[in-house]
């Protein structure tokens, strides 16, 4: 069964830069091995949001390519053990 998501947030009609730091927010807040899945990020947010999160605070748990016709996907995260806040 696959593992259910924590918190589930969609981006669709969002500016890219806007995305990107709810995103940040919202990881920032979450417990050690919550999910979150990231519903309706374009091709540049997806690329972007793998920039901007250190690559030891999450592990990926699904990625999908393009969600439809319009290019959103899917990404789903967990936040792991190796998390920094982003703050310090």
């Amino acid at each position: 069964m696959p593992e259910q998501s924590h918190i589930v947030i969609d981006l669709r009609n969002f500016v890219s830069w806007f995305s990107l730091l709810k995103i940040t927010q919202i990881f920032d807040g979450m417990g050690t091995s919550e999910i979150l899945e990231i519903n309706g990020a374009d091709a540049e947010t997806k690329q972007d949001l793998f920039k901007i999160l250190p690559a030891a605070s999450y592990r990926i748990i699904g990625s999908g390519e393009e969600e439809n016709e319009d290019g959103f996907c899917q990404v789903v995260i967990q936040k792991t053990a190796g998390a920094v806040l982003m703050d310090q």
